[in-house]
Order: structure tokens, then sequence, then C-alpha cells
């Protein structure tokens, strides 16, 4: 039997992860589960999970369910619940499926507990992979992605040598503007943005693909995954969304994940892994698929992309603050307060002005993603 609990239970990663358990009743127990304000649905997952601990966004919030939910269910609230729900349990997987920044100290405390995490919350080794990775790797615990990039890659290194590796490939579906030129972007909505061709996904991250963010959060979560230079780390456009990712060996073998858009297989990979068990997912014909289309990444095209690169090889607090500046920058375009395309001149703008510490502690971390946010929110 799998415990597991979920951070981010009622968003889109959550949701399917709780697929996963619906189709497999008799091997998955949910322990916990954190939502954030959607607590109708929170109150109908468990209705029908039955987890022993749960945990709203506010203490407000947990007032007003507190008499809706089962006897014996523990209630918490906030930051503390975050951790609570993540370390807290009997679980042995967390799945970390929360937005933003906010993901990194449930995932810590998680690790410190000896989880294995099912890791759906880029933030975290984006803004701190330097500490994620040497915690987990002390606390020998594993790091299971669930992106379906990361999952890809990590499915084609399985029993593979990393001397052996070249390179490793990202591929990007190009979000909902991928026809699109740039003059094309100056008056598109957010009704415009949210329409992703392959995926089922959640605003914030919706967004992030129209913009090339998420794939740079990608390149910077592979280099500390797989302990990849970025500059062996590339990122190709494939709108069909059927071939994952790949690796590339140094005898020029190339190996690559492929399947049907589907966020339930790696999900449940991380879920069950080393095991495969039989999945939702409806089976890729290649036959039907006829054609495959792949073209060389523009950063001209997509300017978040190279930035993304760009401090990324800064490392320190630099991604820090090119993912807090756009988780605010996103915040204010789908509350219609800014344009498409000052998304990234509020990021790039952010990232200039702030002055880069090397190997920051989470005070450090902390302070860099508190002051990005305040400049992003005024700029």
């Amino acid at each position: 039997m799998k415990k597991i609990s979920v951070l981010g239970s009622t968003g889109s990663i959550g949701t399917q992860t709780m697929d996963v358990a619906r189709l497999h009743p008799e091997q998955i127990q949910i322990e916990g589960l954190a939502a954030g304000s959607n607590t109708d649905l929170l109150l109908q997952q468990v209705k029908e999970f039955a987890p022993r601990k749960v945990s709203v966004a506010t203490k407000e919030l947990a007032e007003r369910i507190r008499h809706e939910l089962p006897a014996g269910t523990e209630l918490y609230y906030g930051r503390e619940g975050l951790i609570e729900i993540a370390a807290g349990t009997e679980a042995d997987t967390v799945v970390t499926a929360v937005v933003g920044s906010m993901g990194l100290p449930s995932t810590l405390a998680a690790i410190d507990a000896g989880k294995t995490i099912g890791l759906a919350n880029k933030e975290t080794l984006v803004t701190a992979g330097h500490i994620v990775t040497a915690r987990a790797a002390a606390k020998g615990v594993k790091l299971l992605p669930i992106d379906s990039e990361h999952s890809a890659i990590f499915q084609c290194l399985n029993g593979e040598r990393y001397e052996d590796i070249e390179r490793i490939t990202l591929t990007a579906s190009g979000g909902s503007f991928r026809d699109y030129r740039r003059d094309q972007l100056i008056n598109v909505t957010v009704e415009d943005a949210l329409k992703h061709p392959n995926w089922s996904m959640g605003a914030k991250i919706t967004i992030d693909s129209a913009t090339m963010v998420n794939k740079g959060l990608e390149v910077m979560e592979a280099h500390w995954l797989y302990h990849i230079p970025y500059d062996r780390i590339s990122v190709l456009l494939h709108p069909e969304s059927i071939i994952h990712s790949y690796v590339e060996f140094r005898d020029s073998s190339i190996i690559a994940q492929l399947g049907n858009p589907d966020m339930r297989v790696p999900i449940q990979y991380a879920l069950t892994y080393p095991e495969r068990w039989t999945s939702p997912a409806p089976r890729l014909s290649l036959a039907e698929a006829g054609k495959l289309h792949f073209s060389e990444m523009d950063f001209e095209r997509f300017p978040c992309l190279r930035l993304a690169y760009e401090c990324g090889k800064m490392g320190g607090t630099a991604p820090t603050v090119f993912n807090a500046a756009n988780e605010i920058a996103v915040a204010r375009f789908l509350g219609g307060e800014i344009s498409f395309l000052r998304i990234e001149e509020i990021i790039e703008q952010v990232v200039e002005r702030h002055v880069n510490i090397s190997n920051p502690e989470l005070g450090a971390i902390e302070e860099a993603d508190a002051l990005a946010r305040e400049v992003a929110l005024h700029l």
C-alpha cells in the first residue's frame, strides 16, 4: 500500500493525482491533503478519500470548513499547515504540487522527515536547488520528478551511466501563442493565453508556457536534478508534445520517452517507481500521429527562456529573483493590470536591478524573493 500526502490537492496536478488514486484504491491511501482556497473541492476529496489530516490557506477558511469535516480529521492552515501535511503524516510519498515558492519550506520539511518527494513544484529547485539536493542526498531521500519532461529524462536515464550522457533535451509545446509573431502578441488577452493547445493545466503554468518561462524553470530544474551544466541542456520546440524529452549519449545514441499528453502518466510513475501500473491514459499510435514536427528554439521570439538560462548560469539568488518577478508579473497579467508582453519586461527589469548573492542560505533566498516581488509589484 502506497501512502501519500498531496500538497495542492485542488490544483491541476493535485486533481490528476487524485485521479490516479481513484484508479488504484487498493494500492494508494491518502494520508493528508493541503489546498488553498477551493474548499468545496477539498471537502469532496475529504469525503471520498478520508485523509487523516487536511490544511487550507487561512485560519478563516479553516473555521469555515471545520464543522463539515468527518470526526477525527485534523485541520490545519497556512504555512504551518502545509508543513504538517508534508512532514506530519504517515505518508511515505509527498506530492508537492503547490504553485510558487511557498512549496520550498514544506518540501524541505518532507525531506527532513524522510519522505520520498513527488516533485511537481518547479520553484523548489529553482530557488534553492543547491540546498534541496544536498539535503535530499544527506537524508537518502528520492526526488522523483512529476513534470512530463523531467519524468521523461528520469526514465531515459534508468540503468544508464552518468558519464555517458552527452546532452539532455527538453521539448516544448510552444504554448498558446507558438504560431504568433512578436508583433501579434501586443493585444492578446488573458483568455487567449489560457487556451493551451495540448495540456490541461492551471492558469499560472499555462501563462508560463506561453512566455516560455515554464521551460526556463525546467532548464534550471534539470541542472539540479541531473547535475548537468547549462551548456549541455537544450530546448526544442515540438508542438505535438508526443516526445516528452530525450537524452543523447556520447556514442551518438538517443533515448526518448514518448506518449500522448496526459499528466497522469508521470504522476503515477512518480508514485509507483520502479513499478509501472495500469494507466488511464490513451495509448499512443504513431501511425495515427503520422508526423512529428520539431524546430530550434528562437531566443529572440522567447526572451524569457534566454533570461532563464542567463540567471541559471549566474546561480546564487538570480534564479530566485527571476521566479519571484515572474510570479508577480503573471498575477498582474491575470488580473488585467498589465499586458502580456509586459511580463517579460518586468522580469528583465527586476533581474537587472538585483545584486546577486552566491551560494545563499535560506534567509538570503527568502529576502531576495521578497524584495523581487516588491519591485515587480510596483514597476
